[in-house]
């Protein structure tokens, strides 16, 4: 097997080439290859030498990897499905959205975190991401050109995956990489404190928090992380930092009918975001027959949206996109693992 290009940062490309007796410039040729222009093999890297790409050739790949399956939705949502093992598959969602086109990552195949209204935890942990991986859903992406913005909001937990995500955000941002601006990335966690701090001082992208219920025992019985980190407590760290002007902090929230939509809950939340400038995301929950949980209907998605900013919460009701083909997250792989079973 040979080991891949993609997923490298500037200084591994540079120690490769010292390795293997190319000059160090060398290195910023092959990221502009692999990160700028999206090359699927070294013979096409034609600024460098043949006697270069030979050398490249003998260990080395690009490693650049196309979707196995393509679905897209009435609404121009488009979702991808990627085999990176034997069994394991990825999916990445493409969402057209007016000047906006955004792309939803993955990070994980499975997930720890087992969220009762999660497929992706419903399949299990098998493994994380590379950098490489993570980065091949942008590069391979087949509406690239067009592409404004990354959420990490696919499989699995991002900080639970933590350096191979910073790893892959740093790509993205520096000069020889992408050159995207870390204010078109968000990073959703459900709230690993320690990481989430790192997050915050590490990197200038925006911050997404899975919420769900503001109260403890209640998200604990649909959140195990809320055991060990109880969103007070993720909270209480967010406070702490500034967050105001361009760099973003959101709460994801999903209302579930009966559940998790009463004037108790909108009130909690707002005693928990207390000087936080943040803003309230609320989503519309995909029914799938795997769970019991019902999502609430249209007007109590309004009262509730009403509710929250009438506690001075800035709040949106999420577009749903993409229901048509399984585009929450997990969906498409869960059927792909059924169906080779």
């Amino acid at each position: 097997m040979k080991e891949s290009l993609l997923g490298k940062t500037l200084e591994e490309l540079q120690d490769l080439c010292l390795k293997i007796g190319l000059p160090k410039f060398t290195a910023k040729q092959i990221a502009d290859w692999i990160y700028l222009k999206g090359v699927a093999d070294i013979n096409s890297m034609t600024n460098l030498s043949l006697k270069a790409r030979e050398l490249l050739s003998e260990k080395y790949e690009v490693g650049l990897i196309s979707p196995i399956e393509e679905t897209s939705s009435d609404d121009g949502t488009s979702k991808y499905l990627y085999k990176y093992d034997e069994d394991v598959f990825v999916e990445t969602v493409m969402i057209p959205d007016k000047s906006r086109v955004t792309l939803c990552v993955s990070t994980q195949a499975g997930c720890k975190m087992n969220c009762k209204f999660c497929a992706t935890g419903k399949q299990g942990f098998k493994r994380n991401l590379s950098a490489g991986e993570i980065i091949n859903f942008v590069r391979s992406l087949p509406e690239f050109d067009e592409l404004s913005n990354i959420v990490y909001m696919g499989m699995g937990e991002p900080f639970d995956n933590y350096d191979e995500v910073i790893k892959s955000i740093n790509i993205l941002t520096s000069d020889w990489g992408f050159a995207m601006s870390p204010r078109r990335i968000t990073v959703s966690s459900s709230g690993i404190i320690p990481k989430m701090i790192d997050f915050i001082y590490e990197t200038q992208c925006n911050l997404a928090i899975s919420m769900h219920n503001p109260f403890h025992e209640e998200r604990m019985e649909i959140m195990p992380i809320e055991k060990k980190y109880p969103i007070e407590e993720v909270c209480d760290e967010i406070r702490k930092h500034n967050w105001y002007g361009q760099r973003r902090v959101t709460f994801e929230y999903i209302v579930w009918k009966g559940i998790n939509d009463t004037y108790s809950h909108a009130k909690e939340i707002s005693y928990l975001l207390r000087g936080i400038e943040c803003r309230v995301n609320l989503i519309r929950y995909h029914q799938t027959p795997e769970f019991d949980m019902e999502g609430a209907d249209e007007e109590t998605m309004q009262r509730f949206q009403e509710e929250l900013e009438n506690f001075h919460l800035p709040t949106t009701i999420r577009a749903s996109r993409g229901e048509d083909i399984l585009a929450a997250c997990g969906l498409l792989s869960t059927k792909k693992l059924s169906e080779d079973k």
